[in-house]
């Protein structure tokens, strides 16, 4: 049985409660998760070449400290950065270090601000210069999975059709829906109830209603889904090395569909990529 909760009535902890947040909430969020997408939009212009993800790790942390932002990732469970970056058959969690990046690769960075205690989580893909068509297929397949994900939240809807919107779509283009990894609920908590998967059939999971907060991040391979996590209990990469790619935004519920927080405020949602039709 699923329990939903006024959010302010709840420990501050995961319970498995999923909270329902206020005019309040939103607005935390609203903050946190503008200073997240501002921040991968400054990051355009640094990813290329002979860049280094430490380098940009070490703007991620500048930024955060010049704007009063603690990067969620810093010391979280022994993670010693303050994002994660992930490369090319790198699916996520991937860990900055002083390997350049070199032109074709493409690149998730994943941020996370904590504003007055309220988390912004975002990634974005980035393109290393000039990139395979596959590459850049890759990008637009998943970048729209997101999008039909988003599309799918309204209330009284279940957490199972934003899965399905995903799946169905990626299935459809010749990639693969990783399962390992999932959106999850987020807020005064980095990760909260419920998990959202991008994967299943719309009867399933939790209801949607009003006040939800959550994270869609859709993890789309180019192969097959399979996850191997690297010798250090954070790198997870494709077993069959195929590319792999992700977006992700937070969104909040509201009466009518939902609130996308991390939208860019330069229109760099899909850096790199030609603007969307339409």
């Amino acid at each position: 049985m699923v329990n939903y909760i006024e959010a302010f009535s709840a420990p501050m902890r995961n319970t498995g409660a999923i909270r329902l947040y206020g005019p309040e909430g939103f607005e935390g969020m609203r903050k946190a998760c503008q200073l997240t997408a501002r921040c991968l939009d400054e990051l355009v212009p640094l990813v290329k070449p002979g860049v280094t993800t430490n380098a940009i790790d070490r703007f991620v942390f500048e930024f955060g400290m010049d704007n009063g932002a603690l990067p969620a990732t810093l010391n979280y469970r022994g993670y010693t950065k303050s994002s994660c970056t992930s490369i090319n058959h790198v699916i996520c969690h991937g860990i900055p270090d002083d390997k350049p990046l070199r032109e074709g690769d493409i690149v998730n960075i994943d941020v996370t601000y904590v504003v007055d205690g309220w988390h912004g989580d975002s990634s974005r893909m980035y393109p290393v210069g000039e990139i395979k068509r596959a590459a850049e297929r890759l990008l637009e397949v998943t970048y729209e999975c997101l999008l039909r994900g988003i599309a799918a939240v309204r209330p009284g809807a279940r957490t199972g059709a934003i899965g399905e919107a995903i799946q169905t779509y990626a299935e459809a283009e010749r990639c693969s829906v990783v399962r390992d990894f999932c959106g999850h609920g987020v807020g005064k908590l980095f990760h909260d109830a419920p998990n959202i998967l991008h994967y299943g059939r719309t009867d399933e999971g939790p209801e949607l209603r009003e006040g939800m907060i959550f994270t869609i991040e859709p993890m789309i391979n180019l192969g097959r889904p399979h996850v191997k996590v690297l010798s250090d209990g954070w790198t997870a990469v494709s077993r069959d090395r195929s590319l792999s790619a992700q977006y992700e935004h937070a969104v909040g519920v509201t009466a009518t569909g939902c609130e996308v927080f991390t939208l860019s405020p330069g229109g760099f949602d899909r850096p790199g990529l030609p603007p969307l039709k339409g």
